[in-house]
């Protein structure tokens, strides 16, 4: 359990004590955008490693109290929400955003703001926090809580760094960009400042979610030993 801590913790600090702080700043006018990217990188993937390593010990161990289980509703509300997660991800990924890892050009566009952008400037990081949600909805073991509960702060407190980020590095014109859009899933629809269309979205994207997740759904127990359906 002690190493899964530590594994969360150090992923969870690393993204948002260097990523996205003047600390990053700092490391990047030092050593280059290049080599810092290609060292925070190498951490990153290290520390998930650590982390998928670290989960299948601890939930054996006897320090892992188990709190709630799933239950049959449950598992439906977690279908539902998986279906959620991956119609933010597969856009998220695959829709020019200037929230986006390099991809701050994007800002030079000026039809940027459509699709998925409506909803959010932070759809993939939202579909990870629905993801962890929904996963810790149906496990309530202390090495759940860490694992996922470590993913899904990370993803929430993120967007406020990449937005910091973004500010300090953009300025005006990201404030332009900030102004018409929203970090919370559809607050700026709600606000009257963006409307939603789905067709700008993609259908290839919505349909390649929708595959990508009944995939996943028959894929889990041959994966990870566990079976998604009620």
């Amino acid at each position: 359990m002690a190493l899964l801590v530590a594994a969360a913790l150090a992923f969870v600090l690393l993204h948002l004590l260097v990523s996205g702080t003047r600390l990053r700043d700092a490391l990047t006018g030092t050593i280059g955008s290049g080599p810092y990217m290609g060292l925070f990188s190498l951490a990153s993937v290290g520390l998930i490693v650590w982390l998928s390593m670290s989960y299948g010990p601890a939930r054996a161990d006897a320090l892992n109290t188990v709190w709630w289980g799933a239950t049959p509703a449950t598992k439906w509300i977690q279908l539902g929400l998986m279906l959620v997660a991956f119609l933010l991800v597969v856009p998220g990924l695959t829709t020019p955003n200037p929230t986006s890892v390099r991809q701050e050009g994007a800002l030079e566009k000026p039809d940027v703001i459509k699709g998925m952008l409506r909803i959010t400037r932070h759809p993939f990081l939202w579909g990870v926090a629905v993801w962890a949600a929904g996963h810790l909805l149906v496990n309530g073991d202390l090495a759940s809580l860490v694992l996922f509960g470590a993913m899904l702060a990370l993803a929430v407190f993120g967007t406020v760094s990449i937005d910091a980020k973004r500010k300090r590095a953009l300025g005006a014109t990201w404030d332009n960009f900030a102004a018409q859009t929203s970090n919370v899933p559809f607050a700026a629809i709600a606000a009257g400042r963006q409307s939603l269309k789905v067709g700008e979205i993609g259908w290839w994207r919505l349909a390649l979610a929708v595959a990508l997740w009944a995939g996943t759904i028959f894929a889990h127990q041959l994966m990870f030993g566990v079976s998604p359906l009620p």
